[in-house]
């Protein structure tokens, strides 16, 4: 009797403080979720973290809830840690995709529309989660990239800026005309009026090459204006020189044969 009743009380503490404990458990853990959706976190990123903590949170009021019974519970976290870094290391790649997947969305180097290149793969971003990222390519391909491959190296985002530059070579024959050519390049761009006034294009003879007299024409375009402006200027240029007289050289080879006797 002198036993049970010290057992009976520890143990009814022991439960009182389990159930308080996990009751400020879920408190603490709807106070942390709520303060991410105030920052407008990815929502997996926010489930993941909940998780986590509830779990975390769980395990520290089960640990208290058997101090108070008098169960040692050093050789437990002992147990525990061996076992943890065990899953630790097996689960490596997975973690290393999880740490990245969490700096993309807080320090966000694209989101969701964005066109950008990046883990090997150049396409619009149609979901990052915390794992991995998903792409759409061009050709409409979906294409799932771990967040590791991404993170660890270059990101190019298309999308970030408003603007883009677009850069063309054009060559011109020596016999032609370089003013001409020059205004003639000019009207084409003047005429478009997707091409931005500021900043102004540069048109400038760039290079004195082997077969052909180099101008460099750099318009400047809203973003997702890029390609449709890109294609249509070259196509007019082209019909535009042949209608001039203004020759685009291209590569040729004369070959010579001797009759030998």
């Amino acid at each position: 009797m002198e036993m049970t009743l010290p057992f009976a009380t520890n143990l009814l503490l022991a439960i009182v403080i389990y159930i308080a404990g996990r009751w400020l458990a879920k408190r603490l853990v709807s106070l942390i979720s709520s303060v991410m959706h105030k920052q407008k976190l990815d929502e997996a990123l926010i489930e993941f973290i909940a998780s986590i903590s509830s779990v975390l949170l769980t395990f520290v009021v089960a640990l208290i809830s058997l101090e108070q019974l008098g169960i040692d519970t050093t050789s437990l976290l002992a147990l525990l840690g061996a076992a943890g870094l065990a899953v630790g290391l097996a689960l490596k790649d997975s973690l290393s995709n999880f740490a990245a997947g969490v700096m993309l969305i807080l320090f966000k180097p694209f989101k969701i529309g964005d066109f950008v290149e990046a883990g090997g793969i150049a396409g619009v971003v149609e979901k990052i989660s915390v794992f991995s990222t998903q792409f759409r390519t061009g050709d409409n391909r979906e294409i799932i990239v771990p967040n590791s491959g991404i993170y660890g190296g270059v990101i190019t985002n298309f999308s970030a800026k408003p603007t883009r530059r677009i850069d063309l070579v054009i060559g011109i024959g020596y016999d032609d005309d370089i003013k001409q050519a020059r205004d003639v390049l000019r009207d084409i761009v003047n005429n478009d009026e997707r091409i931005l006034k500021d900043p102004e294009t540069v048109i400038a003879v760039s290079e004195l090459g082997d077969s052909s007299v180099n101008f460099v024409v750099r318009p400047w375009v809203k973003s997702e204006d890029y390609w449709a402006v890109h294609w249509d200027l070259l196509e007019t240029i082209k019909l535009t020189f042949d209608q001039q007289g203004i020759s685009i050289p291209y590569p040729q080879q004369d070959v010579h044969l001797h009759k030998a006797d």
